[in-house]
């Protein structure tokens, strides 16, 4: 690779947000300290911006809900988050919430990046997933039924703009019987609603 090519490879990608190992891809690099002291000599000449230790960005405008999803992995975009973009909560909320293996809250420039627990057979399933431009976030129903699953008082402001058949789609890859009873009730009370 020509030496203004490493640079140019990064700047091409659609990847707002890169780890080391993703580097190491680009450049077909697999000796660590050249890519880390390629790193540093863009970092200081402004030509990369250094999210935190081993996230680096093309500039200090990567997106946030990417680097959410890659500084664990597997996650994906979840919760409060998504409740709040579908209208299903109406409260604001500034932390972008994460379902993944570990629980978690870090701040990063003035963002609060939450992190649940979710068990592996969950975490791992696609089904309610919604996967682009790098990031993966849950649909309003996986992020319901995700939400019911670590919370079981969690109190919804608006069920209306649920798809009910595809709740009861996902709803077994949790393997949870008070969930499912729990679903049941809640779809029950929404009917008779009208």
């Amino acid at each position: 690779m020509i030496k203004g090519d490493y640079l140019t490879t990064i700047l091409n990608s659609n990847k707002t947000v890169f780890t080391l190992k993703d580097i190491a891809i680009l450049w077909h690099e697999s000796n660590t300290k050249i890519i880390r002291d390629r790193l540093y000599y863009y970092v200081r000449n402004g030509d990369l911006y250094k999210i935190r230790r081993g996230f680096y960005a093309k500039n200090n405008k990567y997106q946030k809900l990417e680097l959410a999803n890659r500084l664990f992995t597997p996650s994906y975009i979840s919760f409060e988050t998504v409740l709040a973009k579908e209208g299903l909560i109406f409260q604001y909320q500034a932390a972008i919430t994460v379902a993944s293996y570990l629980n978690r809250t870090l701040t990063i420039e003035d963002q609060i990046y939450s992190y649940r627990k979710v068990k592996d057979p969950i975490l791992l399933d696609p089904s309610g997933l919604i996967i682009s431009d790098e990031v993966a976030v849950a649909g309003k129903e996986r992020a319901f039924l995700d939400t019911l699953y670590n919370s079981p008082a969690f109190h919804f402001d608006n069920l209306r703009a649920l798809h009910w058949e595809k709740v009861f789609s996902i709803l077994p890859i949790y393997q949870n019987q008070r969930l499912n009873k729990y679903v049941e009730d809640l779809h029950k009370q929404e009917a008779v609603k009208g």
